[in-house]
C-alpha cells in the first residue's frame, strides 16, 4: 500500500493505490503532496483571461484562494465517496509533474452503469495532446475496468478545446441545455459515448483496481 505521510498505510482505503498509465501519463489517486502540487497549477492559471469554461467560476479567485479551494474540493470528494455516488479525481502526471486533474464520477453506478467525466489542465500544459490522452485513460478505466455502458460529458458551446477532445473520441451529440454562466445565458452541448462505440486501448493500463471494486459497489 502507498505510504501517505502521517496517515501511514491506507489498508482500509485501497483507492490510494489506484492508478492508470498511458504512454506519456500517469493518472493516480492523489497523495497530499500531489494535491499541494495540483494547487500550484490552479494558482498558476487554468485558462485564458476573459474566458470561463466552468459553470462554477472558481478560477476567478485570487491564486492562493484557487490553490486552497482545489484542495478543499478534493477533500470533500474523498469524504463523500460511496457506492451510491462517487467521484475519482485523479491527478495527471506528465514528465514528473502534476499538470492537472481528470475526474470520473457516477451516481447509482451498479444500476445505471453510466459515468460522467470532467477535467482541467494547467494553462502552460495546453496544446500538448494531454487532454485527449487523459480522457482516453479514464474512459478505458470506466468501460474496461468498471464495466460502464455509457459515458457522458458536456461543455459550453464556446469551448472548442474541450469539444475537440470529445468529438475526437467518438461521442455522439446528446442534446443541449441553457445554463447560467456568470449571470448570462449560455448554451451547453451534451455528449454520450456508448460502450458499443468504444475501442479498447491496450496502451492504457489500469493498476490495483480489484481491491477497490467493493467501494464502487461492485464485486
Amino acid at each position: 500500500m502507498v505510504e501517505l505521510g502521517l496517515f501511514g498505510t491506507m489498508r482500509h482505503w485501497p483507492l490510494t493505490d489506484l492508478s492508470i498509465t498511458t504512454p506519456r501519463l500517469e493518472l493516480r489517486y492523489p497523495s497530499l503532496e500531489d494535491l499541494d502540487e495540483l494547487g500550484d497549477r490552479a494558482a498558476e492559471g487554468v485558462h485564458d483571461d476573459g474566458f470561463m469554461p466552468f459553470a462554477v467560476p472558481w478560477t476567478e479567485a485570487e491564486p492562493e484562494d484557487r490553490a486552497r479551494a482545489t484542495l478543499q474540493y478534493q477533500f470533500r470528494q474523498w469524504g463523500a465517496f460511496s457506492p451510491a455516488g462517487w467521484s475519482v479525481d485523479f491527478v495527471v502526471v506528465f514528465e514528473g509533474q502534476v499538470v492537472g486533474t481528470q475526474a470520473v464520477e457516477a451516481t447509482d453506478f451498479p444500476v445505471k452503469r453510466e459515468v460522467a467525466t470532467g477535467s482541467w489542465l494547467g494553462r502552460r500544459f495546453h496544446g500538448l495532446g494531454i487532454g485527449t490522452e487523459m480522457r482516453t485513460a479514464v474512459l478505458q478505466f470506466a468501460f474496461e475496468g468498471l464495466g460502464a455502458e455509457h459515458a457522458v460529458t458536456a461543455a459550453f458551446e464556446d469551448n472548442p478545446a474541450s469539444l475537440a477532445v470529445t468529438r475526437k473520441l467518438g461521442y455522439r451529440e446528446d442534446g443541449t441545455q441553457r445554463d447560467n454562466r456568470q449571470g448570462k445565458p449560455v448554451t451547453t452541448l451534451r455528449f454520450r459515448l456508448p460502450r458499443t462505440d468504444w475501442r479498447s486501448t491496450p496502451t492504457v493500463k489500469i493498476h490495483n483496481l480489484e481491491p477497490c471494486l467493493p467501494l464502487f459497489g461492485l464485486s
